[in-house]
């Protein structure tokens, strides 16, 4: 019933000790009440965060660095909604939200995309009937387009700069309707997108080549919560699932030749090649050759039991989040 949003200082990487262990304990800076489940977060700023609401409600929180306190800044009540805003019980879960400081998009079980600028009040744009069912993922292409996921297998280019309220492109899996969870462009190659849903599968989509995935690459045994590129070295992608593993997929060049980057896990590593289309310059995500290109799969929390819900990566730092109640902090990704 009493949910809270916590910001943490994980302290500075001057604290780690020989084997690479964070010295001392993490420390919470702050916290406040947040009213419903906390869907999604993300920051819009070095001190504004934006949270998605069970309720539907929508809120930006700011963090006061100088006295370590947060505060509900803006909210956007019951942007989603089923069949009444007005309605006691009439708010939809928003299920994702995406920020490009000052926008801010967010999707629902609603079926509907808002578009939000921090400094007003209300909606800049919003896209009622967006889905027949519930989006469960948003992501920006760039900053004239967003990516949604759907609970019946479909991918959706929206394009802002047009007024029609349909998808410029839809992508869809096999005729199956396996749920999608989660969506990430690749940093880089924004062509390149993954996605991840209900049969664990990790998909790789080139949005120029068709509208079915290029590959599916068999991954986790339950569902997929949570995939993301590396920001800063997209040839590594990290996904999590309910059935506890956190996987770490390399697909930088040689891999075969070169020494384990990672201190820990259980190194099932898998080589295998894609399937895909023929071209000069191509990302090794995209790549036909398997001599050339390999990848290692590596599960960084083996013996992990509980469901891994959501994770982010950033440097030589991975931060994830468990049904333990427990939030995890790897900082030495790369040896």
């Amino acid at each position: 019933k009493d949910n809270r949003i916590s910001i943490w200082s994980v302290g500075d990487l001057g604290n780690v000790g020989l084997n690479g262990e964070y010295q001392g304990e993490p420390q919470l800076l702050c916290d406040i009440r947040h009213n419903g489940d906390v869907m999604d977060m993300q920051f819009l700023d070095q001190e504004r965060l934006v949270a998605a609401s069970s309720t539907g409600d929508v809120t930006i929180f700011r963090h006061h660095q100088n006295n370590q306190t947060l505060s509900a800044n803006q909210r956007w009540e019951k942007a989603h909604y089923h069949v009444d805003r007005e309605a006691s019980c009439g708010g939809a879960a928003c299920t994702g939200v995406i920020c490009n400081n000052p926008e801010i998009v967010t999707v629902g079980e609603d079926g509907r995309i808002n578009f939000f600028r921090a400094d007003q009040k209300d909606a800049v744009r919003t896209i009622d009937n967006a889905d027949s069912s519930t989006l469960h993922a948003v992501t920006f292409l760039r900053t004239t387009e967003i990516l949604t996921v759907n609970s019946i297998g479909q991918l959706k280019i929206w394009d802002l700069r047009q007024q029609r309220n349909e998808p410029s492109q839809i992508f869809s899996l096999t005729g199956d309707r396996v749920p999608l969870h989660c969506v990430d462009r690749h940093p880089n190659q924004q062509h390149i997108v993954a996605t991840g849903g209900q049969d664990g599968m990790l998909s790789i989509w080139d949005i120029r080549q068709g509208t079915m995935p290029v590959s599916l690459l068999n991954a986790h045994e339950a569902e997929m919560w949570e995939v993301h590129f590396h920001p800063s070295n997209p040839d590594h992608l990290f996904t999590c699932s309910e059935d506890g593993s956190l996987w770490h997929w390399d697909t930088s060049t040689s891999v075969s030749e070169k020494p384990s980057f990672l201190h820990q896990g259980g190194r099932s590593s898998t080589y295998f090649s894609h399937s895909t289309i023929n071209q000069s310059v191509v990302s090794a995500w995209l790549s036909n050759d398997p001599t050339k290109d390999r990848m290692e799969i590596t599960n960084l929390i083996p013996n992990q039991t509980l469901s891994v819900n959501s994770l982010d990566v950033l440097g030589p730092c991975l931060v994830y989040g468990t049904d333990a109640e427990a939030i995890y902090v790897n900082r030495h990704l790369f040896a």
